[in-house]
């Protein structure tokens, strides 16, 4: 019986660990995503019809996730539930970068998050560590 009782705590804590793991994970692309907004110079984040900087886009879809809470577990519902679309008007979120170019912040944050799953992949083939 207590090596039953041994081997259920043992899987059990696998199982912690690995959903924690998981989390972690998630919340690192989340911040990688909100990162790459930040970043950009010149860029304007188009919310509900005004003009933000990348700073203050930045700011405002961390305290967005925050909000979200629970609600909000991986990336992908990251960029569904907070970066996409304004949760008041239903309005979507645009990107406007330094050259002109206009496109939907989904579609900005799904490629990002594309290419760093790339940049992922291609990094653990060659044995390096990639967020």
């Amino acid at each position: 019986m207590k090596n039953i009782t041994a081997v259920i705590m043992v899987l059990l804590s696998l199982v912690v660990a690995r959903a924690f793991a998981q989390d972690s994970s998630e919340t690192a692309k989340i911040q990688y995503l909100i990162a790459s907004v930040e970043a950009l110079e010149g860029a304007k984040f188009i919310r509900n019809g005004s003009e933000h900087d990348a700073r203050t886009a930045s700011d405002h879809l961390r305290l967005k996730f925050k909000a979200a809470g629970k609600k909000v577990k991986t990336a992908e519902e990251f960029i569904t539930f907070c970066a996409s679309k304004s949760s008041i008007t239903g309005e979507p979120y645009w990107m406007r970068f330094a050259d002109g170019t206009t496109v939907k912040s989904e579609v900005f944050f799904r490629n990002k998050l594309k290419t760093s799953a790339a940049a992922r992949a291609r990094g653990q083939e060659a044995g390096q560590k990639v967020p």
